[in-house]
């Protein structure tokens, strides 16, 4: 199973630090919280390349299909920061309103989704004008959004309605609701495009969902507090927040198969694009742990920021 994964400035008023140049590998762009800025870091040396200021609080994120911009969320000032990921500088900035969090960028480029916690909705986002486009009205509390690879549905995890919401991107208009666990938050959609996947704060659980028959196929008992899941090696890895732990379990058979301990309380989950690496940012412990996809071991563990978030997509394939 191929790997499924998972926000204008004024010139110089902010500035990246970088901090080692050349040839580098997968690259982390982990928002920080607590410190209000974007770590972007070589996951081959563990080397912060830059620390790009945000503010606002950044959570969410989201990179775009060609890895050329990245997309941050910052709850606190309402806004949807595009950063240029080669240059690591800030490309523009675009005002939004409500609680915006989640985040999901459409496959060819051209829409930003956000999710709107305090409205009951997701605001459709042109990049290229920098202006809302389009509100579509969900369940209580939207969090984790997930697009279908061939771009016709949009997935928002509606966490205090138990439900996911199933929105057509052609008409930004919601067809359908699916109930899931309780109080979904992070939500994730494999390769196929065929299956959805909500870690499920509330039940302690992952419901796993037929996005074709739009039925639950199954819940699996996971470690407190999940968060996010990312799928790989058909496996699904779970952060645990509460725990400390990934829970991993086989996507076939829905049965847990390893716990990880990983650093205090994870949060965001991604996958490298080989796949052969699982990415987990640790909120408390200000690292990202590595996992071993195949020997879902722990291989190593780089600094992040103050209060690292990385809710989405935030692996970005280099050169």
């Amino acid at each position: 199973m191929t790997p499924s994964r998972f926000i204008l400035a004024a010139a110089g008023t902010l500035a990246a630090v970088l901090l080692c140049g050349g040839a580098y590998a997968d690259e982390a762009f982990v928002t920080n919280q607590s410190s209000d800025d974007v770590s972007i870091i070589d996951l081959e040396t563990g080397e912060t390349r830059a620390a790009v200021p945000i503010g606002g609080k950044p959570a969410g994120i989201a990179l775009s299909p060609d890895g050329n911009r990245a997309y941050v969320v910052s709850p606190e000032s309402k806004t949807l920061t595009v950063l240029d990921t080669a240059a690591a500088t800030i490309a523009k900035r675009i005002t939004l309103e409500g609680g915006p969090l989640g985040i999901a960028v459409h496959p060819d480029g051209s829409t930003v989704y956000v999710a709107d916690w305090f409205e009951a909705q997701v605001f459709a986002v042109n990049p290229a004008i920098a202006k809302i486009i389009a509100k579509i009205p969900v369940g209580d509390s939207p969090s984790g959004l997930a697009v279908t690879p061939d771009g016709a549905l949009l997935i928002s995890a509606d966490r205090d309605s138990n439900q996911l919401s199933l929105i057509d991107t052609a008409t930004n208009t919601r067809r359908a609701t699916i109930p899931v666990g309780e109080r979904p938050f992070g939500v994730t959609i494999d390769a196929s495009g065929t299956r959805a996947y909500t870690a499920d704060v509330g039940s302690d659980t992952v419901t796993v969902v037929d996005l074709t028959t739009r039925k639950s196929l199954g819940s699996v008992p996971v470690g407190e507090r999940p968060y996010a899941v990312a799928l790989t090696n058909g496996r699904a890895f779970v952060t645990d927040q509460y725990a400390d732990t990934v829970t991993v379990f086989d996507v076939e058979t829905l049965k847990v198969i390893a716990t990880i301990d990983v650093g205090e309380y994870p949060e965001g989950i991604d996958i490298s694009a080989d796949g052969a690496r699982v990415i987990v940012a640790n909120w408390f412990s200000n690292t990202v742990s590595v996992i071993d996809a195949d020997t879902l071991e722990v291989i190593a563990e780089h600094d992040t920021g103050d209060g690292p978030r990385a809710f989405g997509d935030f692996i970005r394939a280099t050169p």
